[in-house]
């Protein structure tokens, strides 16, 4: 029996134990991790151990490649490779995922697994957000997998007029004025909307709560309502006149009224201390006025003075009017709610300055970042102590930081966003837009608390997380209104986001319809997009219709102003059409916020090293610049640009064809001779070879280094350009000196001559001539020469060309002797002077050939030769066997 006891005892405890153990199983997460924070904890210390371990491997290149001869290194990393591509594919195959990672016989086998490692991370990371979102308590509706032809009911999105009754399948509808049926409230505003392009001239005229007077620009109202649009002027010179009176002003009208007073708020202790959060009363027991009077929004004013905090939002239209329109303001309290209508009270809402400038009151936000300009604009509104919980919820890095988000979060409200795209110009307000627009307000007070409670939780009860958001919500209130202002570069960054390639034809239209779009809007109080939408206006910039039905085909559906301007479209069209077609190209603009890349400077650099240069020495073109110049293909046609082609902008210029860049000489070629340019093109041509070290203008040099005096660039390049100046100097010298010495030398070279010339005419004056001194022989000797009487019929032969030559010769000789001796003729052969001619001449002689030429006998029997050549000719021919073939007629 006592065995049997002890047995059943050490039985009990043994269940006892595998009780507690399956209990302890039962309660733990996953095997060996309690909860949560320990499996994530577990997981952080892996992760970071695996990273220092990656670390510590060999890194790429040679070291690895070292390491990776070695044979059991290179085992290891394989088998260490298998293992984690075997791990990887069954965390793939765990998500659903391709997991063919194995696979090594392809060639692209890595480009492969590459897309298959980042496919399957997607998908992880997209069920991860999912996960995590229901856990946060956002549901994602994911559409449902419907059977093949079946087809679900059409979504109407924004769809105001309709009201869903539950869960029921019918739903009621509720019947409203439509937007193009409403009059248009800017009918019934006292004061008139600017849609002028100039600047945005703040409302505000009384300043009340201020620390820093208003300037006397906007408290004077004599200078305030001599505006341009009030003025009988043509639309031209308003502007003129507008700038002109306001130049003594223009610090006090674009500064921030509460400028001052923002700068020095201080936010009090009390706001940044943990609260109690005040529970917010049910919409049904909470009452609700709404005001459109004078008298109830004076009332409305009192009562929000008397508060510490309340709660602000706004609803705005922008689709009928170019600057938008502010239709309502919500205003909440921890008591009661108000809704004001503003499109009544327009003129007359500058009275809740008081209370929304009062450093004293909180004014509670969510993303003011519109509503703060909004209220400048139609209002002359500020806001002074702000609070935006939008900025909050960025801080607390919460999944979502809307409005319907913090209600779900915080109030476990679902808000209604049917009439979120709503037209607020509709009056009277129907009861459930009246809903939707009290429940933007109602609970923000209650998230303004959860928020402050919560940011000081987070940072472990240190305000410094709160006073950021403060901070935030300060800078905020500091904006200021800018209204959109045209330039003529306007459309390029529209076109930009576009994404768009066009030529010069394209742009120019596009440039075209962006200043009528823009001019037509502002004229008729119309948005731009309601005047023409982008994506219509790109249509048809790229098509360029010939026709005006063109343009309207274009348009689906046709705005209403397109329909009615249709022709001056058309010649706008046109107008683009003629301009040449060229290839445009837009510059990419730098983005805001990004700085820009720049490349590291080159400390190793001298003065003569022009291949690399600094970012600072490159041009810098703006937009305007860069984008106007169109390319040509020579300089010479440079200067001949057309008149349309100036005004275009948004082309690239390409690159001039140019052999050699040299520097331009600036010389007077006027002054020089022909031969002088020709001269100097030639010695142009021999380029010096130490030219290159030589300083010269291309020199890229860090423009510090170059002016700073102690540097050793700044002494260098003084140096050069002082041996350059003194080279410069002593070469003119030099060639003023050759200058001077040619003159001299071409002096003396003439004097020399002139000389010689007198010389030479003293000489001959003295000198007889040769008949005189013939003469003088004569009358001494007494005797004459006398010639041979020549027989009638025969010519006198004349000397030949020796014995003219030989006379010359005698004439210029001068004579020796003194006295004259004649020839004796007694010695000499006289058959030269007998009439008959001897028959050994062969000499040609051509003035005997027509007069005492006679013909040689031919012998009978004997065929008659041709002299071979002309009279003309000095040379005897060959036999020419020219003709030889043919029998010529006899005469």
């Amino acid at each position: 029996m006592s065995l049997s006891k002890s047995n059943d005892d050490s039985n009990r405890e043994v269940l006892d134990s595998n009780s507690d153990t399956n209990e302890e199983d039962k309660n733990e997460l996953c095997p060996g991790f309690k909860d949560v924070d320990a499996f994530v904890k577990h997981g952080f210390g892996v992760v970071l151990s695996a990273t220092k371990a990656s670390a510590g491997l060999p890194q790429p290149g040679d070291e690895f490649d070292f390491y990776r001869s070695f044979p059991g290194f290179q085992e290891f990393c394989e088998s260490q490779g298998d293992q984690i591509l075997q791990c990887m594919s069954q965390i793939m195959q765990h998500h659903g995922c391709r997991s063919h990672v194995k696979d090594r016989n392809k060639l692209t086998a890595v480009e492969e697994r590459f897309d298959l490692v980042v496919d399957s991370n997607d998908v992880i990371l997209e069920r991860a957000g999912i996960l995590l979102d229901e856990a946060d308590g956002v549901n994602r509706n994911q559409k449902p997998v419907m059977p093949a032809g079946f087809q679900p009911p059409k979504i109407v999105v924004s769809s105001w007029n309709r009201k869903g009754s539950g869960s029921s399948s019918q739903s009621e509808t509720f019947r409203l004025l439509h937007a193009k049926n409403i009059a248009r409230p800017q009918l019934k505003f006292k004061e008139k909307i600017d849609n002028s392009n100039t600047p945005f001239v703040p409302k505000i005229f009384i300043k009340p709560n201020a620390v820093k007077p208003l300037p006397s620009y906007f408290t004077n109202k004599q200078i305030r309502n001599e505006r341009p649009e009030d003025l009988d002027v043509p639309a031209a010179l308003a502007d003129l006149i507008h700038q002109q009176r306001t130049q003594e002003h223009v610090e006090d009208m674009f500064a921030h009224p509460y400028q001052y007073e923002l700068d020095h708020l201080t936010v009090p202790d009390s706001l940044l201390s943990k609260p109690e959060p005040q529970m917010y009363k049910p919409i049904a027991e909470t009452k609700l006025s709404f005001i459109d009077s004078l008298e109830d929004l004076v009332e409305l004013n009192e009562k929000l003075c008397k508060l510490s905090e309340f709660a602000v939002d706004l609803e705005h239209h922008s689709y009928r009017s170019f600057l938008g329109l502010t239709c309502l303001m919500q205003i909440s309290t921890r008591d009661e709610d108000f809704i004001i209508d503003t499109l009544e009270l327009r003129s007359e809402m500058y009275i809740l300055n008081e209370a929304f400038t009062d450093p004293t009151i909180v004014k509670v936000f969510h993303g003011a970042d519109s509503d703060i300009e909004w209220l400048q604009r139609d209002f002359g509104l500020y806001v002074v102590n702000l609070f935006d919980t939008h900025q909050g919820s960025r801080a607390l890095h919460l999944a979502r930081n809307s409005l319907d988000h913090l209600l779900r979060h915080f109030c476990n409200v679902d808000s209604d966003k049917r009439y979120q795209l709503a037209d607020w110009r509709i009056r009277p307000l129907p009861n459930e837009m009246v809903q939707y627009a009290r429940t933007d307000t109602h609970y923000l007070l209650y998230i303004y608390d959860c928020v402050r409670a919560q940011l000081l939780d987070s940072n472990h009860g240190q305000p410094g997380l709160l006073q950021s958001v403060w901070n935030k919500s300060k800078d905020i209130s500091l904006t200021k209104y800018m209204k959109p202002l045209f330039t003529e570069d306007s459309y390029l960054e529209v076109l930009r986001k576009q994404k768009r390639s066009f030529n010069t034809q394209q742009l120019t239209a596009f440039r075209l319809l962006f200043a009528w779009r823009d001019k037509l809007a502002r004229q008729e109080d119309e948005s731009t997009g309601y005047t023409l939408p982008i994506h219509m206006m790109i249509k048809i910039s790229e098509e360029l219709p010939k026709e005006p039905q063109g343009i309207i085909a274009c348009c689906n559906p046709v705005p209403p102003l397109v329909r009615q301007q249709v022709n001056e479209l058309h010649l706008l069209v046109q107008q683009a059409r003629e301009m040449p077609l060229l290839k445009a190209e837009i510059a990419a603009q730098k983005k805001k916020g990004l700085t820009p890349v720049k490349k590291p400077e080159v400390t190793l650099f001298g003065p003569h090293d022009t291949s690399r240069a600094s970012e600072s020495e490159l041009p810098y073109f703006s937009p305007n610049e860069a984008l106007v110049k169109q390319g040509r293909l020579f300089s010479e046609d440079e200067s001949k640009m057309d008149v349309d082609e100036q005004k275009m902008s948004g082309l690239l210029a390409p690159a001039k064809i140019t052999l050699f860049q040299e520097p331009d000489v600036h010389t007077e070629q006027n002054s020089l001779s022909v031969a002088q340019m020709k001269a100097r093109r030639i010695i142009e041509s021999f380029e010096n070879p130490f030219r290159m070290y030589l300083p010269s203008t291309d020199v890229h040099v860090n423009k510090n280094a170059k002016f700073d005096p102690s540097s050793k660039i700044f002494e260098i390049s003084k140096r050069w350009k002082l041996q350059s100046i003194e080279q410069q100097q002593k070469e003119l010298e030099a060639k003023q000196k050759a200058k001077e010495e040619a003159k001299q030398q071409a002096k003396k070279a003439s004097e020399k001559r002139t000389k010689t010339k007198q010389s030479y005419q003293e000489s001959l004056q003295n000198v007889a001539t040769v008949r005189q001194q013939a003469a003088e022989s004569a009358k001494s000797t007494a005797k004459k020469r006398e010639t041979p009487a020549s027989e009638v019929g025969e010519v006198t032969p004349k000397p030949a060309k020796k014995l003219k030559a030989a006379e010359k010769t005698q004439k210029t000789e001068t004579p020796s002797q003194t006295s004259f001796k004649p020839f004796d003729y007694s010695q000499s052969d006289l058959k030269v002077f007998a009439g008959t001619k001897s028959k050994d001449n062969s000499q040609f002689d051509p003035n005997r050939q027509g007069q005492g030429f006679k013909k040689k006998k031919v012998p009978q029997g004997q065929k008659k030769h041709n002299s071979a050549g002309n009279r003309s000719m000095s040379y005897m021919a060959g036999k020419s066997e020219r003709g030889f073939r043919h029998n010529w007629p006899k005469r």
